[in-house]
């Protein structure tokens, strides 16, 4: 599978989807160019189109599309809670570099 989601994050984004009306089909997972280490991710409530790959977890529709698999082959998305704030981590193995405030990487 080229992209993982905790059960943790799955269960937020469920949290959040069942606020959404009308229900989105599922989450859109993909890197968009941007920040000062040039990538960034973006996550969003949509459907699939043509191109893109779903995958089922948990329950959870999750959709990429194939520019953004690339970069996201292997990759985790998590959901922590710390005491600087809550939100979703990536924990991807083809960054190669991050930005000082972490919101963008390099592969």
């Amino acid at each position: 599978m080229a992209i993982t989601v905790t059960p943790k994050a799955v269960a937020k984004v469920k949290e959040i989807l069942a606020q959404q009306t009308p229900a989105p089909e599922g989450l859109r997972v993909a890197v968009v160019g941007g920040g000062c280490s040039g990538f960034s991710y973006s996550m969003q409530f949509d459907a699939p189109g043509a191109q893109d790959q779903t995958f089922e977890l948990e329950g959870l529709k999750v959709i990429v599309d194939p520019m953004s698999l690339m970069y996201l082959e292997g990759c985790e998305v998590d959901y922590i809670e710390t005491l600087e704030g809550n939100g979703f981590k990536f924990n991807n193995p083809n960054v190669k570099h991050t930005c000082g405030c972490g919101s963008s990487f390099s592969v």
